[in-house]
């Protein structure tokens, strides 16, 4: 190969790693300055806390277990009025926002302070919806340590003033740890890419008074 081409290719390369790095490092940086350990959040409004699947049962999963007992902490000591829980209710086979909303009453956050978002399909839709449906100008997200980041970016890039709190991400399958850690770097390119097209969520809705009524109960 010659050295014209030699240089070219690694121009070429050049250009395509930073075309891929330079998003995510853009998406995980904003996220890393609004991160915060629970006992150093502020008080504010709502608490948005992200689906994370089901189990066969129907209840939450260990991952999304721990944000809601995450989301309850905050409640309970007074940082959060509302918990607003965004999940994927795309079958009625698989309601996340419900066995959400029902974990949470179970263990003691009135029902009536919990709002649920039905169309968060991921991570984006949950913060535009949060903004543009829900009226949501402040937040707190609660998701796993190796998310929040992403989470936060989007959010902000919604509109949204936010801390993010980042539970345990140890897994009871450490390989689906590894995995979901690695899909970290596209989901973020997909958020960079999400944020500067203004991406529409799968459905934007109308706006509702659901979170606005919960904070005056």
């Amino acid at each position: 190969m010659s050295t014209r081409r030699r240089r070219a290719t690694r121009i070429v390369g050049g250009v395509l790693l930073a075309l891929v790095a330079v998003p995510v490092l853009w998406v995980q940086a904003v996220g890393q300055s609004e991160v915060r350990a629970a006992d150093d959040v502020p008080v504010t409004p709502v608490a948005l806390v992200l689906g994370a699947g089901l189990k066969p049962d129907g209840s939450p999963s260990v991952y999304l277990t721990r944000r809601l007992d995450a989301a309850r902490e905050l409640y309970e000591r007074g940082a959060v009025d509302v918990v607003l829980v965004s999940g994927d209710n795309g079958t009625a086979q698989h309601d996340e926002p419900t066995a959400m909303l029902d974990w949470l009453v179970d263990h003691g956050v009135p029902a009536d302070h919990v709002v649920r978002d039905h169309a968060g399909f991921d991570t984006h839709d949950s913060c535009v919806r949060a903004h543009d449906v829900f009226g949501v100008r402040d937040a707190v997200v609660v998701t796993q340590d190796y998310h929040v980041r992403r989470a936060l970016f989007s959010c902000t890039a919604a509109g949204i003033s936010v801390t993010g709190v980042g539970v345990s991400s140890v897994s009871v399958r450490p390989v689906q740890a590894v995995v979901w850690r690695a899909r970290e770097v596209p989901a973020s390119w997909r958020a960079a890419w999400d944020a500067v097209t203004g991406r529409s969520p799968v459905y934007d809705g109308p706006p509702e008074t659901t979170v606005q009524d919960a904070l005056g109960s």
